[in-house]
């Protein structure tokens, strides 16, 4: 029984993939056109015809079996572009408030900060990481061990090695500048 009940179910899977595989082939040009016309990017528009698509194979029941699905694709393109559409308004004006909150929070770097900043950037991302978690972030050698996942003594060690390459690198900076004597702190 249970062999006759699989056979019954792939004859309308086999039915219903048939018609989507027609329905995709005598109208996909027309919505990608239609897409096309109407996105920013092709490859919104690529997405727009997957979605409506994907749409119709959810709905394969509700798509009209005549020339109107041909009508009820270009209106399930439309509200599929419509949705999208609004989804990059949100997230657009979701990232100019992150911005601008970001302003907000974020203090201005003095002047006086400018050299040693420079000189951080150019330095190994390992050297930058742990200087800046022990300087800008006020974590002991032993916090920014753990949050590297690094012994403290491995972290004391480095710690004061990147504090010697930074020294050299705001000598190298300042040159020829007077007054750029700044303070690395010590080991904690």
């Amino acid at each position: 029984m249970a062999r006759n009940a699989t056979a019954e179910e792939a004859l309308p899977r086999e039915l219903a993939e048939a018609r989507f595989s027609r329905l995709y082939r005598d109208h996909e040009h027309e919505i990608l056109r239609y897409a096309l016309r109407r996105s920013a990017e092709p490859q919104d528009a690529a997405d727009v015809v997957a979605e409506t698509f994907l749409v119709a194979w959810r709905r394969l029941g509700e798509v009209p079996l005549d020339e109107e699905a041909r009508l009820w694709l270009y209106a399930t393109a439309r509200r599929v572009l419509a949705n999208h559409q609004r989804g990059i308004k949100r997230r657009t004006r979701l990232a100019e408030r992150l911005r601008d909150e970001l302003q907000r929070q974020l203090p201005l770097q003095p002047a006086s900060d400018r050299p040693v900043l420079d000189a951080l950037a150019r330095m190994a991302d390992a050297d930058r990481e742990l200087l800046m978690l022990v300087g800008m972030e006020e974590l002991s050698p032993s916090e920014a061990a753990r949050v590297l996942g690094i012994s403290t003594v491995a972290a004391r060690t480095r710690l004061h090695r990147a504090r010697r390459r930074l020294r050299a690198r705001l000598a190298e900076q300042s040159e020829g500048k007077p007054g750029n004597e700044i303070e690395l702190g010590e080991v904690r």
